[in-house]
């Protein structure tokens, strides 16, 4: 498994011709595609923990978390905020809880939710929750030129994900992604948003653990959106 990962193959070298004119369509037309009602109750439910466990507390938001390495990882890092990871995969979700039993204890400050992150974001915009911090880790990049509306810069619901505010960070082993992203951030909020290459240490999911181990470029973006 470790050590054979290809970096993204794509016949798109640079920014999409075409992201800024969908970025304007998406700025200026509401997503109002209906919640799932699965995710309707998964949202109710993590506030109420976390309105139980730790109210007023800052919250770090771990999306599409996988098996929840990562989410783990921050909640220990920051012992005073509280994490919520989320990943549509119940199978992961429960798969990173079961690889965690017989290890240190379950921190307090940790949340895991299965949910589709599209509906989570829309409804934490919403209600007028802002985040401190919020990881979007290797997304699934969607390198083929005809995909563009399938990343996350170039999907209806970009709007509501700039919405919820705070330390956004971003990471890739596809350049071209964060060059995208970083396009989209500055053309929707005008602020900054530069691309630094990154070793992490130690890595923070299996994937990074991958590319690493397979010779490749990492790459971040922070851009505070405070």
């Amino acid at each position: 498994m470790y050590g054979n990962s290809r970096v993204p193959a794509s016949a798109q070298n640079g920014i999409h011709p075409h992201l800024s004119m969908l970025l304007d369509r998406h700025a200026g037309t509401p997503f109002r595609k209906p919640y799932a009602d699965y995710n309707r109750v998964a949202f109710v439910a993590s506030l109420q923990r976390f309105q139980y466990a730790a109210p007023g507390t800052p919250l770090i938001l771990d999306s599409c978390c996988g098996v929840g390495e990562s989410s783990l990882i921050l909640a220990r890092a920051f012992p005073d905020h509280y994490v919520i990871g989320v990943d549509q995969s119940a199978v992961r979700l429960a798969r990173g809880q079961r690889d965690q039993q017989g290890g240190s204890a379950w921190p307090s400050n940790l949340d895991l939710v299965r949910a589709d992150v599209v509906d989570y974001w829309r409804l934490l915009h919403t209600a007028g929750i802002r985040l401190d911090r919020h990881y979007l880790l290797y997304p699934n990049p969607w390198p083929k030129i005809a995909h563009l509306s399938r990343r996350w810069h170039g999907h209806p619901v970009f709007p509501a994900l700039l919405g919820l505010g705070g330390r956004l960070e971003c990471r890739s082993n596809w350049p071209v992604y964060l060059a995208e992203f970083c396009f989209a951030v500055q053309q929707m909020t005008q602020r900054p948003a530069l691309i630094d290459q990154y070793f992490p240490d130690p890595p923070m999911t299996p994937f990074e653990r991958k590319y690493l181990a397979s010779g490749h470029r990492l790459f971040r973006t922070i851009i505070d959106l405070a």
